[in-house]
């Protein structure tokens, strides 16, 4: 059972738990975001006797990420092989006080700007920040009330008794002011966690990272998961792959540890065990993107069809250091498009992902085939196609697709160019790289009978560069504008096949979007066979 106790502290040992660091912010908190007014209030309401709420601090013997300063004052690290108290509430409050009571600045708020009116009654504000125009007598700095000695109060203060009577009884008040603590004890970090996500205002819940971070933390080893994360992300920005989101390199680090990945499995992996592990996970993954790219053709992250499909590629790369050869690269490949096609992960996916490592990449690793039980089946056939195929970006199935079409290396229909593919135009589906062959405008103007899905279909869409849809095409025929480019593209029959289109047998000079768009649902069934291995149950016609 959780043990908390009620406790109670005077700011003198608040101040002096954060500067001997035994009072830590941990980093999983938000950013100090109170304003100046704010704290002056706090302030206020301390020196008026006023309850300003409990504060909640986890007691652990657990090192956290954690502020490392507070308006540029660098905060000493936790004594090592001793207890810590974490801020799990009152983190605004608690980094207002110790602002307020050493002076420092915080963004464009100059906490030493901060006084005491000694002219205010109860009823008036006591801590201000304007004193424009006031006599000297009349205030005095927070600090200096809290730090001033004897000789600074008769420099200013001298001959005016009700001055210095009000200096003493306001600095009396702060200092004996008692702060009320919930100290938990005994709690592992999800508890604690789980503790902060309840209590705090934000309602905002800490992320399974957020909590990783956290708990991975170990200043002896140098490992800071949210570092590391930073430098893995910038290294995979070069390669176009950085939206790889948190959780799907968790994945895989809990199902390269201990083949599974549900949450609780994750927050169950010890420090030692995922520092132990994170350089052989980080470069399978370098194996497996690099894979993605050079061998299925994804170049860019976004056209994933799932995240978690890099998964199985690392849990592969972390056992096998090599890239796959032979039977075992056709058998990754065709439980990829399986994947896929079957739209596997779009529910259930970290229990697939354990099922799919035990039963499928495991066999490959054995040289075996994965056992046809353990094989989803695909329908493959012209009318599946047709059916899954609406042009969506938020479709895994025509992210699959799409990726087939950036695989064929697609050119500019202009000048037989080279299409660049990158993350930041590929994100939405109305980006203007993504060309309707068959313009909707000019469809909507002269063929009436075909719905509206049938012409916003995978099958008519072609990766191109962003200029060509501006102004060039717009609402034209596409036997007008292919003119055009033939005149000028002495090979558009080779840069029109790099999109599996075949110029000369696909209904365009006739306009005829119908033969167009069976003919290419041909072409991408083709491209979909080459990456299977054909199993009984699958649908193929």
């Amino acid at each position: 059972m959780l043990r908390s106790k009620p406790d109670r502290i005077d700011i003198d040992t608040i101040k002096y738990q954060i500067e001997q660091g035994e009072l830590k912010v941990p980093q999983f908190q938000r950013d100090f975001v109170w304003s100046i007014d704010a704290s002056a209030k706090l302030m206020d309401s301390i020196v008026k006797g006023y309850p300003i709420g409990a504060f909640t601090f986890w007691k652990t013997k657990d090192r956290l990420r954690s502020v490392k300063n507070i308006g540029g004052l660098t905060l000493p690290d936790s004594p090592k092989n001793d207890f810590v108290n974490y801020v799990l509430d009152g983190q605004q409050r608690i980094t207002s006080i110790y602002a307020c009571i050493k002076g420092v600045t915080i963004g464009n708020a100059d906490y030493s700007k901060m006084y005491i009116d000694l002219t205010a009654t109860e009823d008036d504000s006591i801590v201000i920040l304007d004193v424009e125009g006031r006599a000297k007598i009349e205030y005095i700095s927070l600090q200096n009330l809290l730090t001033g000695g004897l000789t600074f109060l008769m420099s200013v203060y001298s001959g005016n008794e009700s001055a210095i009577k009000k200096i003493e009884e306001y600095k009396e008040r702060i200092n004996k002011y008692s702060f009320s603590v919930i100290e938990l004890q005994d709690a592992p970090l999800d508890i604690a966690t789980e503790i902060f996500t309840r209590i705090n205002t934000t309602g905002k819940s800490l992320s399974l990272f957020e909590i990783m971070c956290a708990k991975t933390y170990d200043e002896e080893h140098n490992f800071d998961l949210f570092e590391k994360r930073k430098i893995q992300l910038e290294k995979w920005e070069n390669v176009s792959y950085d939206t790889v989101p948190h959780q799907t390199v968790l994945q895989a680090m809990s199902l390269c540890l201990q083949k599974s990945c549900k949450r609780k499995d994750i927050l169950n992996i010890s420090k030692s065990d995922f520092i132990n592990a994170w350089n052989d996970v980080d470069l399978a993954f370098d194996s497996a993107i690099d894979y993605a790219k050079s061998f299925y053709g994804i170049p860019v992250s976004k056209l994933l069809p799932y995240d978690a499909l890099l998964v199985p590629l690392v849990y592969y790369f972390y056992h096998h250091k090599k890239r796959p050869e032979g039977e075992s690269a056709a058998r990754l490949q065709d439980y990829f498009w399986r994947c896929v096609i079957s739209k596997r992960f779009t529910e259930g996916m970290e229990a697939k992902l354990a099922t799919d490592c035990v039963n499928v990449i495991d066999a490959i690793l054995s040289n075996n085939a994965p056992d046809d039980k353990n094989v989803e089946p695909i329908d493959i056939s012209c009318d599946s196609i047709k059916k899954n195929g609406t042009f969506s970006l938020s479709s895994a199935y025509v992210k699959g697709m799409i990726c087939i079409l950036a695989a064929q290396h697609p050119k500019s229909f202009a000048d037989g160019s080279t299409v660049v593919i990158d993350n930041a135009w590929l994100s939405q589906s109305n980006s203007k790289n993504y060309h309707h062959f068959f313009p909707k405008a000019y469809m909507k103007k002269n063929q009436n009978l075909i719905s509206e899905d049938h012409v916003n279909h995978i099958a008519n869409i072609t990766i191109v560069d962003g200029y060509l849809n501006k102004g060039i095409i717009k609402d034209k025929a596409p036997a007008d504008y292919m003119k055009k480019f033939k005149e000028d593209n002495k090979n558009l029959e080779a840069t029109m096949e790099t999109h599996l289109i075949d110029i000369n047998d696909s209904g365009i000079w006739e306009n005829n979007y119908n033969i167009f768009f069976e003919k290419r649902i041909e072409q991408l069934q083709a491209q979909l066979k080459k990456r299977i291995i054909v199993r009984t149950d699958d649908i193929i016609d």
